[in-house]
Formats: structure tokens, C-alpha cells, sequence
């Protein structure tokens, strides 16, 4: 991007295999892909911050019968899209299952592009959650090969984080692998170049689609909007997950709906061992943010306890959100 010289576009092209962008503050190579995986953070116990305390009161409850037949089949006839979306929800026994193509059912970005040199092709999903979730006081990370935080209805796949790093010196940064220290974030920061599209997704190099943030195009097939609730989608724990809005005040669906934030903020010392922030600015990392309890309307897995029109006695549930994390990274439910 801007701050990749040209001298090292062929390199750092040649070593394009996925995840796209191209980036380093000072014209350093930077190889990219993208394997995108989960950040590594440690699994950690969380207090459950803003307007979602929970009083457990979501344990043990049932999921059964809400969306439990969902069913889609849209053909996309675009330049970067030319499959059928298939997805296909079904509740069984104790297990809500999926079967699906991982195409998108709606319109998406130019692929490959300038950032991501990938092209969507069909995947082969087949997931089974629980229609019994049970809320844990631990919160586990998820992702790549640990398993993803969820999926959307249209059977693609929720994977926030990214296999991109940068080393303490910012000189050496990489797309393709996660062990530098300093992970790269796709949404929110302007060094490094994911090709995601309006969608907030991009394309791994296998061919699968996959949600960072925001999945705009299926909130609008869904009909979601300020004056709406919207089930966009079940995490790996069976808890559902919602898209940008929910009730003012979270146990009282006559509050009104208004945008619900995280509750992360960057962090108000940075590391004296950071990549220079006048190259990377404070986002661009994984590790410029804090979860701070109470600050926003989640907790740290980006959920919260409380009413939602599938579940008006109350549920725990998570959110997409425009602020970050934007998606859930990790899950509170037991798995």
C-alpha cells in the first residue's frame, strides 16, 4: 500500500498466496497470505462488562424451534461469484445442524483483487451446535484450526482474526504466519491492505469466504435496519448472534433499539517494544486493544444476557458490532 515502496512490489506479489495486502511501514518485504486463523491469545476468565451482567439465568436454556428450518438456495451470477448458495439449518435430537456450500447468497467484491489474489469456490460444511447452550464463566478463543466462532445462516463462516504478524522492530511482517508477536487486525487500520469488501470478507486461499466484521449484504437480505433485532447467525456454543442493534436497555424490549458497542478501547500505555506507531498506527494490532468492563455494551466475547424477539424471556447472545471487536472472538458457552 502507501507505505510499501515500489521496490518491493514483485517480492512481496510473489509471495502473495492469499489473505492479500501488501504492507510494512518502510518498504521492508512482507510476505502475504491468507491462512487466517485465530488470535493467540490465552482463553481467560471474564466478567461480564456495560449492559450485560448475567445473572446465569441464560443456563440450560433451549434454543429448539427458532430457525431450526432454515433454508436458502440463491443462485449468484456475478463476476466474482457463479455458484448457488445452499444453506440448510435443522434441529435434531439435542444439535442444531448445518449443512451447507459456504457461497454467499449475496453480492460480494471483486475477487481476486489488488489485496486479495483469491478466487470463491464451494466449500463442504457440515457443523452441529448445541440447541441446549450452557453459559460458562470462562471464555474460550476460537478460530482456524481450534475451530470458528460461528457461522452466519447463509453457512459462511465467522473468522475475525487474521494469521498476520508483525516482529517489535515493524521491519518484519508477515500474512501468512502468526508467530512475530504482533497481530494484524483486517478492519480498523490502514498499513496493511486484506481486500475485503463491502461485506467486511475477503478470500482464503482455499477458496472460502469468510466474515472479519459486519456481514452487510446478508443484514440487508435478512431486512435488518435501525428499527430491527436481526438474527444473523449461531455461534459455535449454540447461543445466537445478532447484527448491530439490540434493546436499549438489555432485558426490556420497550427500550427501543439503538447500536450496541463493544467494550474495547486502545490501550492507554503502549509497549515501549511496539512497532513504531507513527508507521503502525494504534489499531492496526490485536494488542492495541483492551477489554475494558463497562465501557461498552458487551463483555469480552462481545455478548450479552437479556431479550431479543426469539427469546423474550431472555438468552445469552452476541453481536456484530461497527466498533471492535467487531465479531465475537471468543465464545462463553460451554462447548
Amino acid at each position: 500500500m502507501s507505505a510499501l515502496r515500489t521496490g518491493t512490489l514483485a517480492l512481496v506479489l510473489l509471495f502473495l498466496t492469499a489473505c492479500g495486502g501488501s504492507g510494512g511501514g518502510s518498504g521492508d518485504t512482507v510476505a502475504v497470505s491468507d491462512s487466517d486463523s485465530a488470535s493467540d491469545g490465552d482463553d481467560s476468565n471474564g466478567d461480564n462488562g456495560g449492559g450485560g451482567d448475567d445473572d446465569g439465568s441464560s443456563n440450560g436454556a433451549s434454543t429448539d424451534g427458532v430457525l431450526c428450518d432454515y433454508s436458502d438456495s440463491t443462485f449468484n451470477n456475478q463476476p466474482s461469484l457463479t455458484y448457488t448458495s445452499v444453506s440448510e439449518w435443522e434441529c435434531a435430537g439435542a444439535e442444531r445442524q448445518l449443512t451447507a456450500n459456504g457461497i454467499p447468497d449475496h453480492s460480494v467484491g471483486a475477487f481476486p483483487n489488488a489485496g486479495n489474489p483469491n478466487t470463491i469456490s464451494e466449500q463442504s460444511v457440515a457443523i452441529s451446535y448445541s440447541l441446549n447452550p450452557l453459559l460458562t464463566d470462562n471464555s474460550t478463543a476460537l478460530g482456524g484450526p481450534r475451530g470458528f466462532v460461528g457461522y452466519v445462516l447463509n453457512g459462511v463462516k465467522i473468522d475475525a482474526s487474521t494469521a498476520g504478524s508483525c516482529d517489535d522492530s515493524g521491519n518484519t511482517c508477515s500474512l501468512i504466519q502468526n508467530d512475530y508477536g504482533w497481530n494484524i487486525e483486517a478492519l480498523g487500520q490502514s498499513s496493511f491492505d486484506f481486500g475485503t469488501d463491502d461485506n467486511n470478507a475477503h478470500v482464503q486461499p482455499d477458496g472460502a469466504y469468510h466474515y472479519h466484521g459486519m456481514p452487510e449484504g446478508f443484514i440487508d437480505k435478512r431486512g435488518g435496519g435501525s428499527d430491527t433485532m436481526t438474527l444473523i447467525g449461531w455461534a459455535a456454543d449454540g447461543f445466537p448472534i445478532y447484527a448491530r442493534y439490540g434493546y436499549v436497555i438489555a432485558d426490556d424490549a420497550s427500550s427501543g433499539l439503538a447500536a450496541v458497542t463493544g467494550s474495547y478501547q486502545l490501550v492507554s500505555e503502549v509497549p515501549a517494544q511496539r512497532p513504531s506507531a507513527a508507521t503502525y498506527p494504534l489499531g492496526t494490532f490485536q494488542q492495541d486493544w483492551e477489554y475494558v468492563a463497562g465501557s461498552g455494551d458487551l463483555d469480552e466475547c462481545n455478548g450479552r444476557f437479556g431479550v431479543t424477539p426469539e427469546f423474550p424471556d431472555g438468552i445469552y447472545h452476541y453481536f456484530a458490532t461497527d466498533s471492535y471487536p467487531y465479531f465475537q472472538r471468543c465464545v462463553r458457552g460451554e462447548l
